[in-house]
């Protein structure tokens, strides 16, 4: 599993900033550097109001995450 972790702040306010996360299963961790960009476009094309400020990406396994 790898997880894409960014940091998208608001368009009007640079110092309104939130860590976000994407994840992805079936991707191995080359995969998953190769689509962040993308990722982080499709991301940003639905949320206009918000430009990210950095990312980068992991490896998790599903013990880290709350369902």
């Amino acid at each position: 599993m790898i997880e894409l972790l960014f940091v998208a702040c608001l368009a009007t306010d640079p110092t309104q900033c939130r860590e976000r996360s994407l994840v992805f299963t079936d991707v191995t961790p080359v995969q998953g550097l190769a689509g962040a960009q993308p990722e982080l476009a499709r991301w940003v094309s639905t949320h206009p109001n918000e430009r990210v400020r950095s990312w980068r990406c992991r490896t998790v396994n599903d013990t880290e995450f709350d369902i």
